[in-house]
């Protein structure tokens, strides 16, 4: 009986003995995985951006990079051609973060967006205008009335257009609308299909510079024109030291843009592809320095999404407020 006892244990001791074996040759190749990585932290972070602003410059200058690739997190971008577009993307699980201007996060949190905003840049309300072209006739915004606007639905200028044509006393259903993205936008008020077109810079700039569009109004008294950075929900609450890394850096990217703006508009004709004279005429109208998002700035929009809802652009009231900064946003690095 001794001897099966001990020939039981023996058999034992093996089995834990092999045990602790395949649990050390399964760990192995884990072992000298990078710490951020094994503490949770992504592979990658995906950025959605636009032709303007300062996410575009700090692609163009490389310095996220660099700066996460010390946590072994790389970046990914991803250019859209419209703030809706983007936010798209977001609400799909493309991207991670993103810009815009004012009206798309207030579209999407209508249509249901996870999405918060995590950052915004100071107002710019001549980087967005309504234009007509160089030979038109028309010289007011109240003369829009019963005239083509060609804008991109749910995009910062829509609300440029509801408070330009508040102001002359014009009702918005007393225009035709006509949703179109960029490019087309360009290509149909180039044509003349269109009487006005609503844009935001470096499109503006480049109607200006290359069609002698004439400005009937810009967002000055109108419309703060703020450029928002979003990201969506559970990335921002799962990876908010990544998100205020990309701040940062941001920030810095501003700072460095306010006193360089012949090597900022180099740097974004390359990225955008449009000629120096026209992004250096954008950069000029930029409004640097990212700041946290405050309850005024809720606050503001707000009125916006309210003004949407009583112009049934959106269908349903919301609480911008649902979409402000998580928590951990605010805890430092």
């Amino acid at each position: 009986m001794t001897d099966s006892f001990d020939a039981g244990t023996r058999r034992g001791q093996r089995r834990r003995t092999l045990g602790l074996l395949f649990a050390a040759a399964v760990a192995a190749p884990f072992a000298d995985l990078p710490q951020a990585q094994a503490a949770g932290a992504p592979r990658e972070v995906r950025i959605g951006y636009q032709k303007y602003g300062t996410l575009t410059l700090l692609k163009g200058r490389g310095t996220l990079e660099k700066r996460l690739a010390e946590k072994n997190i790389t970046v990914k971008w991803t250019e859209f051609p419209a703030g809706p577009a983007l936010l798209e993307g977001l609400n799909v699980g493309s991207i991670d973060f993103g810009t815009v201007g004012e009206a798309p996060p207030i579209f999407a949190q209508a249509a249901g967006a996870n999405l918060v905003y995590v950052g915004n840049e100071p107002p710019s309300p001549d980087s967005e205008a309504i234009v007509v072209p160089k030979n038109s006739l028309l010289r007011s915004v109240t003369e829009l009335k019963g005239k083509k606007v060609a804008l991109n639905k749910g995009s910062n200028v829509h609300y440029l257009l509801v408070k330009a044509l508040e102001k002359a006393g014009v009702d918005y259903r007393a225009i035709q609308t006509v949703y179109l993205p960029p490019a087309e936008a360009r290509a149909a008020f180039e044509r003349g299909a269109v009487d006005a077109w609503v844009i935001w810079d470096p499109f503006l700039a480049a109607a200006e510079k290359q069609l002698g569009a004439r400005v009937l109004a810009d967002g000055k008294g109108l419309a703060a024109n703020h450029q928002f950075y979003v990201a969506a929900r559970p990335f921002a609450e799962q990876y908010g030291d990544v998100v205020r890394t990309v701040i940062d850096e941001l920030a810095k990217v501003d700072e460095w843009g306010r006193t360089h703006q012949q090597e900022v508009a180099t740097i974004l004709a390359a990225q955008t592809g449009l000629p120096v004279d026209v992004v250096a005429l954008a950069a000029r109208r930029y409004a640097y320095g990212v700041r946290t998002v405050t309850p005024d700035v809720l606050a503001a929009q707000q009125k916006i999404a309210d003004t949407f809802h009583s112009l049934k652009l959106i269908p349903k009231p919301i609480v911008v407020r649902d979409a402000q900064p998580p928590a951990n946003l605010l805890a430092k690095e």
